[in-house]
């Protein structure tokens, strides 16, 4: 039997750098035309989103795509939707599509709830009688209520995406793109969708997933795809995928200390940042090296080096904590920091982030490196290191919790017990 969709050798590049704008006024253009002589000439640069992915999908498999971001995943659902054109290779797709890739697509903000049900139906090839058909459904599954008759202008990012996968769920198509539907949404909306996916499987319909919510992947998925820098590295089993994408994610060298991650050439950097992030090194107890797991509670040190190419006095860093499954826990960012000296620095610099107690339950956690100059991001380095924690006696005890993601420092006082009233009638 022929695939549904059949992707050969698909590529996609991209040009990077300031390009004229549809609306750029005269003076503008003469501006950037002074400022690029005064320059010299600079090259055109460009990436490839995507570089000779080829693989297929049959009928009634559901396939999750991994990567971290930058990967091109995105780039490979825009391109089976056909919103966006290879520069190389094919993609043939056999049934009816219907992609959720963006949300809201489709939608005019004017216009209701309802009445954007029947528009964007009709956009997706649906007939007016199939929508009135469906339609208590539609409007049950996505669950806005009373905000049916509301313009979507007024919706909240959580409400389109529910209305928006609703109306195309119950298109039943044979094919459905679905990029990151399980970002947006509380868990009774994220549990339907995933019921409504594992339904077209079911029913011998195609789905292509991308989320970084692995335990969705594993749970959903007969089989999986890694992107890395635009190129399938890994193709299996939901299973065997999701442990090569963990297995190779960290930015540890070989030649390196355990302790130490080198991030100037970091598989985790979107390619529109600049390598300026060099080195994240990780220490415990007394500044010791911290080659293995750490238990519950002990105290954890980060030195963070990076280059700042110009002298400046507005520059941050940050480290976020996710669980292997994507979930963020937490964030240090220098500029909490109320103490944070902002001198003017140039050249090679280093934060040093004391965390005295991490508050993390027993597991692996990623952690992910971020620079900030004059308020914007200009480096980002997913998966930078992993830090395992197991368990202790963190509140001395004797025992350890055993649900959640984050140890609570609490504490508990019984109170006296208060004297019953006496009842009448008796002495």
């Amino acid at each position: 039997m022929r695939p549904l969709i059949e992707i050969r050798g698909l590529s996609k590049q991209y040009d990077l750098g300031e390009r004229r704008g549809p609306y750029d006024s005269l003076r503008e253009l003469l501006m950037r035309a002074l400022v690029s002589g005064l320059r010299g000439r600079e090259p055109p640069r460009s990436f490839w989103a995507l570089r000779d992915v080829s693989f297929d999908v049959h009928q009634g498999d559901v396939v999750g795509i991994l990567g971290a971001n930058g990967a091109g995943k995105t780039t490979l659902l825009k391109i089976i939707a056909r919103i966006t054109d290879p520069t190389e290779g094919y993609v043939r797709v056999r049934g009816r599509t219907v992609s959720l890739l963006e949300v809201g697509t489709g939608f005019h903000p004017e216009l209701t709830g309802r009445e954007n049900v029947y528009l964007n139906g009709a956009i997706l090839g649906m007939r007016k009688r199939e929508i009135e058909a469906r339609f208590e459904e539609i409007a049950a599954f996505a669950g806005i209520g009373k905000f049916l008759d509301t313009p979507v202008k007024r919706y909240s990012s959580g409400m389109y995406v529910r209305l928006a996968f609703s109306i195309a769920a119950h298109m039943e198509p044979d094919i459905l793109l679905a990029d990151e539907v399980l970002a947006v949404g509380d868990a009774a909306f994220q549990k339907k969708c995933l019921g409504k996916m594992a339904e077209a499987r079911a029913h011998a319909r195609s789905v292509l997933f991308v989320s970084h919510n692995v335990a969705a992947i594993e749970n959903l998925c007969n089989r999986a795809v890694v992107l890395q820098h635009g190129a399938a590295v890994f193709m299996g089993t939901a299973r065997e995928a999701i442990r090569y994408y963990l297995e190779s994610g960290s930015a540890h060298r070989p030649g390196l200390d355990p302790h130490v991650a080198d991030l100037s050439a970091s598989a985790g950097r979107p390619p529109e940042y600049r390598p300026l992030l060099r080195r994240l090194e990780l220490f415990t107890a007394g500044h010791a090296p911290l080659q293995g797991p750490l238990p519950m509670g002990a105290p954890l040190q980060a030195v963070l080096t990076f280059d700042l190419e110009e002298p400046c006095t507005a520059f941050d860093v940050l480290l976020a904590f996710d669980t292997v499954g994507g979930q963020r826990i937490c964030t240090a960012q220098s500029a909490y920091d109320p103490e944070r000296a902002h001198e003017e620095r140039v050249g090679e610099q280093s934060f040093v982030c004391e965390i005295e107690s991490l508050p993390m339950l027993p597991g692996e956690y990623k952690l992910h490196a971020g620079l900030h100059i004059g308020g914007a991001q200009v480096d980002w380095v997913e998966d930078a290191a992993r830090v395992r924690v197991v368990r202790s006696d963190y509140y001395g005890a004797g025992s350890a919790p055993g649900g959640g993601v984050f140890l609570l420092e609490h504490h508990w006082r019984l109170l006296a017990p208060r004297q019953a009233p006496a009842r009448p009638g008796r002495e």
